[in-house]
């Protein structure tokens, strides 16, 4: 036993002393493996999103065989590995706001479409873009923040 714990020591000691630098302990790591994290599972979402480009919208739909919008959302993130709420306003309310000038990928966009209430929720992707099942009659497909329908209807910006 004490053979196996003087070989041993030195290894853990080693190990130790090879994680990254700062601050590890505590709240701190956890923030920076949840930021990581983080970032992982929003770039698999808009992943999983571009992938069901041209899938019809459904009504209720979560799933491949067609999609409402917070039912994409929710399925391209558990494809990523995390369980959102199902309803558009579940997940403005579950998500952590963010400054809309600070956009990332992966981040959730809601917006109004004919009252006040959030009624509708995309993906952000890229270079103003993002993913969104529209409306019936339409598949899931990219549109632009800078179309003065989208840019004038925005109201929050979350992400996970």
């Amino acid at each position: 036993m004490a053979v196996a714990l003087g070989f041993l020591l030195p290894i853990l000691f080693l190990a130790a002393c090879s994680g990254p630098p700062g601050p590890t302990k505590g709240k701190a790591a956890k923030q920076l493996a949840a930021s990581a994290a983080g970032r992982n599972a929003r770039a698999e979402a808009v992943d999983t999103a571009r992938g069901m480009l041209g899938v019809a919208y459904r009504f209720g739909g979560a799933d491949p065989r067609g999609f409402d919008c917070s039912g994409l959302v929710q399925y391209s993130y558990k494809q990523a590995g995390l369980r959102l709420p199902r309803t558009t306003q579940a997940l403005f309310r579950a998500s952590q706001l963010v400054d809309p000038k600070h956009l990332q990928a992966g981040d959730l966009l809601f917006f109004t479409i004919s009252s006040k209430k959030i009624a509708h929720v995309g993906i952000y992707a890229d270079n103003n873009r993002f993913i969104h099942a529209p409306s019936s009659g339409k598949g899931v497909s990219y549109a632009s923040l800078e179309n003065p329908y989208w840019k004038n209807r925005l109201v929050a910006v979350g992400r996970f």
